[in-house]
């Protein structure tokens, strides 16, 4: 009996036995996830931060073509978090899928490390204007691109586990354990910073000085350190048990909500339901009758359902109901994510054409994202441990800064770097004109700190959205959904990329038909009209937060629902 009542309800530990309070879970269970967040993103970041260079110069595609494969290639990992967080809450826990997704990771980076170190897997060199480039393609290409999708995989799988696994171990029911979880969020982005800044220093330095193979080399590397090191906690860690597919009961609520409405089925009696197989379940979650909030899924309770399978509990339907309210949310961090995207692609090109030299070092043009990342490991301590602390005691709440004002600041912050982004860019192509060098290979005499400036900001937006949004999915979304609402996080990331390249080919495509030059097309990217399209990218972020703000400011959080 006594036995019975220190098991973590829900959870089990890696052995599949029932958990325990003192033993499994806390802050000690959450370190290790940590540690491996470094190597993680040291693997994964030390080489998206440099492929759009490795992908023109050594396989020979186009400025535009290089940066369109490296924001599929990003938006594609990204996105493949979803799976990963659904297969978390569906089938299998977080513990099993980061280990299967490290592991495929493992095999990608190994495919791409033999080509990058075997010239005959390679395009032949290029060497104009006497022999014009040769494209890779055929077998090379099918290798590369094989390399490069089955990392996005692994990616996605730790992406749409890992994060979910470290907040899983804190006791949410006290006060203590809400906090410490908040924490780990905001150590998890520091750890992230981490893992990134290695990596666009020292590893991309080795890339652009020593081969590529050895950056692939060292990712490979992390990636397997990363497993023993996962491996070590299993003792600590607290595993949630799967509960069945969340996307069957989202589709069973809309469908049985659909059809009642048709055939004129009214709500009135739902309550009943809550006497039947689904009590206990539904006073788990909420005792009363259902909230009046999106009443139309109300009429999925039903007495009698057209089907058996269709018959709905009142936690269910308040659960589809979550799910809908914070996907507005997710839609309004995609414009941010767009405008990160162009730190891996056009930022990077404009960096490659400036004077990159800090006294006698030559800095790789890949290495710019420093300035942001360590921005980050500065802030996230002093916002944890200085700003939240200062705003619990002024604000009198538990949260100091909620999770959608953090995101707020970060949409502004894009609003900012996007507009310095554009003045920036006004001042490289005047120099490059100013001094004849328009059409010249040679480094233009302007220092590329002042890219850095675009870097600073994005960066922090990245800060207060990517670490507002994780604790915002995690906290809100119903504990059956939780692996799949937070690897939204990482969806928006990739429909930002995604909307990056469709941006991108849109205004070639107007700008062209309008009778002028595309503004992203040129023999070089000071023929590019960058500083236009950044302006664009500005509107867009300024019309955007308009659109977050409609949503936001009506937003109740979980705790406030219980009278809606």
């Amino acid at each position: 009996m006594s036995q019975q009542l220190t098991r973590w309800e829900g959870y089990v530990d890696w052995r599949n036995r029932p958990a325990l309070k003192g033993r499994h879970g806390g802050m000690l269970a959450a370190s290790f996830v940590l540690v491996v967040e470094i190597l993680e993103n040291l693997a994964y970041l030390a080489n998206a931060s440099n492929l759009v260079l490795y992908l023109s110069e050594n396989m020979h595609l186009s400025p535009s073509k290089s940066a369109n494969n490296v924001t599929i290639f990003m938006g594609t990992a990204f996105l493949l978090a979803l799976p990963g967080g659904f297969l978390s809450d569906a089938f299998l826990t977080t513990y099993h899928i980061y280990l299967i997704s490290a592991v495929v990771e493992f095999l990608g980076l190994i495919i791409l490390t033999v080509q990058a170190r075997s010239a005959s897997l390679r395009p032949p060199e290029c060497n104009p204007p006497n022999i014009p480039c040769q494209e890779v393609d055929g077998g090379k290409a099918a290798m590369l691109f094989l390399g490069l999708y089955l990392v996005a995989l692994g990616v996605g799988g730790i992406k749409g586990s890992l994060p979910p696994h470290g907040a899983e171990q804190f006791n949410e029911a006290s006060p203590q354990g809400r906090k410490q979880r908040s924490t780990f969020f905001n150590y998890f982005v520091f750890c992230l910073s981490c893992g990134a800044l290695i990596a666009v220093t020292l590893v991309v330095w080795i890339e652009d000085n020593k081969g590529w193979e050895w950056g692939f080399g060292i990712s490979t590397i992390a990636i397997l350190l990363s497993i023993p090191i996962f491996l070590a906690g299993s003792s600590f860690y607290r595993n949630k048990i799967p509960s069945g597919s969340p996307l069957t009961t989202i589709c069973k609520v809309l469908v049985a909500a659909l059809i009642n409405a048709c055939t004129c089925k009214s709500p009135s009696n739902a309550i009943v339901n809550m006497s039947t197989k689904g009590t206990d379940k539904a006073t788990e979650f909420n005792p009363q009758p259902p909230t009046e909030s999106l009443k139309f899924l109300n009429r999925a309770l039903v007495n009698k359902p057209v089907h058996p399978v269709l018959e709905c509990t009142v936690q269910q339907v308040e659960e589809v109901k979550i799910v809908i309210k914070i996907l507005p949310i997710f839609g309004c961090t995609i414009m941010l994510n767009c405008c990160l995207a162009q730190l891996s692609t056009f930022s990077v090109q404009q960096a490659a054409t400036m004077n990159t030299k800090v006294r006698s070092m030559k800095v790789p043009p890949a290495s710019l994202p420093v300035f942001p990342v360590l921005f980050i490991m500065i802030l996230a301590p002093v916002y944890d441990h200085v700003i939240i602390p200062f705003a619990r005691k002024v604000t009198k709440s538990e949260m100091g800064i909620t999770h959608l004002q953090r995101i707020g600041i970060g949409l502004v912050l894009s609003i900012i770097a996007m507009a310095v982004a554009a003045l920036v860019e006004i001042k490289r192509k005047r120099v490059a004109t100013d001094s004849g060098l328009l059409d010249s290979a040679s480094p233009l005499p302007i220092t590329f700190f002042w890219i850095a400036l675009q870097y600073l900001f994005l960066g922090s937006a990245d800060l207060f959205t990517l670490a507002g949004l994780l604790e915002f999915f995690f906290t809100e979304a119903p504990t059956s959904m939780r692996s799949l609402a937070t690897s939204l996080s990482f969806a928006s990331l990739a429909m930002g990329y995604y909307l990056s390249t469709v941006i991108v080919s849109i205004v070639n495509d107007v700008t062209d038909h309008s009778g002028n030059k595309p503004w992203l097309s040129g023999s070089t990217i000071n023929h590019y009209h960058l500083e236009k399209f950044y302006w664009l990218l500005c509107v867009l972020s300024a019309l955007n937060f308009l659109h977050y703000l409609f949503w936001a400011i009506p937003y109740k959080y979980r705790s406030t629902r219980a009278n809606e």
